[in-house]
């Protein structure tokens, strides 16, 4: 008789996670025995909790702020995508085993083109931010053959720095954000990797509205609220928006299906976390 799954996800903070209640309706639907827990794990004990994790058998972790990039130093191996992005969100135990992950950037484009863009070949695409968020998502972008990736952030240099080490994957370029009109002018799309709009700073747009032309797919990573003020007011100029919830589901779809080897039950994940998120 298989044991009980051992599975969770570590942070901190921690306690805002929805992580737990997204995985244990997949669990419960897909009638797996197990069991998922929030761990909170300063940054000084997380060499600690991965040796645990071997120790005591668990399956799988799923890593966030601030231990992605800390944490692989701590596994046994990386996957490509991990690797090349420098961070690790999913932590798959294989026999004792420690592989790292990423399905953050994957998560998004999956969620992205059944909601808002089916097609991303020849697009072109500008990200706002240039920060670890901003890495997995490009990285995953870059693989459906877009026609240019413009990154705009406050600090250009650390753009420049992301076009330039990824020229390989696709057609890059950095611009400082005082160059945003001139980016948006032929974008297709308009994705929002920054925490500019977040709860509670709910009215904070990274961007000036008055450059989207109204023909865009502007798309936004933040999930709390569900409707960020930029979405808000893409659509009211005629955009097509796209939100962060998918986002969040469906990097935990793929790391459920690294650890339990069955399809991830979306609808279920999707629903447990909005009726969470309208307690």
């Amino acid at each position: 008789m298989n044991q009980p799954l051992k599975l969770g996800v570590i942070g901190d903070p921690i306690a805002h996670s929805k992580s737990p209640i997204m995985h244990a309706a997949a669990l419960r639907e897909r009638g797996i025995a197990g069991d998922y827990s929030a761990l909170h794990v300063k940054p000084d004990r997380l060499e600690d909790t991965i040796r645990t994790m071997r120790e005591e058998g668990y399956r799988g972790l799923n890593v966030t702020i601030p231990h992605k990039e800390h944490v692989m130093q701590y596994l046994d191996e990386l996957a490509e995508d991990a690797r090349r992005i420098g961070a690790v969100n999913t932590i798959v135990n294989e026999a004792g085993r420690l592989i790292g992950r990423n399905t953050d950037g994957i998560g998004y484009v999956r969620s992205l083109k059944e909601e808002a863009a089916a097609e991303l070949t020849g697009r072109r695409i500008v990200v706002l931010g240039a920060g670890g968020a901003a890495r997995g998502i490009i990285y995953a972008l870059a693989a459906e053959k877009p026609n240019r990736i413009t990154l705009l952030n406050r600090t250009p240099e650390r753009a420049q720095a992301l076009a330039a080490e990824w020229s390989d994957l696709a057609d890059i370029a950095a611009l400082p954000s005082s160059r945003t009109a001139e980016a948006l002018q032929d974008a297709d799309l308009v994705i929002n990797t920054t925490s500019v709009g977040m709860h509670p700073n709910m009215e904070d747009v990274p961007l000036d509205i008055e450059l989207l032309k109204g023909t865009e797919i502007v798309s936004d990573l933040i999930y709390n609220p569900l409707e960020t003020r930029l979405l808000r007011s893409a659509r009211q100029k005629g955009c097509r928006v796209h939100g962060g919830l998918g986002m969040f589901v469906y990097q935990g779809a793929y790391a459920f299906e690294y650890w339990t080897g069955a399809s991830a039950p979306v609808d279920a994940m999707r629903s447990a976390v909005l009726a969470n998120m309208k307690l």
